[in-house]
């Protein structure tokens, strides 16, 4: 079993920034890659971003690419989302997920991830 714990989420003017942080515990060596995905009002789960554990490498959605940065801590066994330039239509719910590894899997999809956070909420004001 994994937990998964977000904080960070907030509101936030259009244009600001917010720092998303996921605490992971729990079968951390299952570990094979992070991923935030966000759900706005009335849209389906959507993928944001994705780092590979041992790595690094990362994944972004198109419309965050650019914007957004993830990064882990593996000593810590967190993982982050720096959000700057952000839009009011990045308003959702923002999960973190863990995936272990699958073959021939880019973890971009939600299918892809076997534990879920529960998510923080991210406002963006216009």
């Amino acid at each position: 079993q994994v937990q998964l714990v977000e904080s960070g989420g907030g509101l936030v003017q259009a244009g600001g920034s917010l720092r998303l942080s996921c605490a992971i515990s729990g079968r951390t060596d299952s570990n094979y890659a992070m991923g935030w995905f966000r759900q706005g009002p009335g849209k389906e789960r959507e993928f944001v971003a994705r780092i590979a554990w041992f790595s690094g490498t990362a994944l972004y959605a198109d419309a965050v690419k650019g914007r957004f940065t993830i990064s882990r801590d593996s000593a810590k066994n967190t993982v982050a989302l720096q959000m700057s330039s952000l839009k009011p239509e990045d308003t959702a719910l923002y999960y973190c997920a863990q995936a272990s590894y699958k073959t021939a899997a880019l973890y971009a999809v939600r299918d892809d991830y076997d534990y879920w956070g529960q998510g923080t909420q991210v406002t963006v004001s216009s």
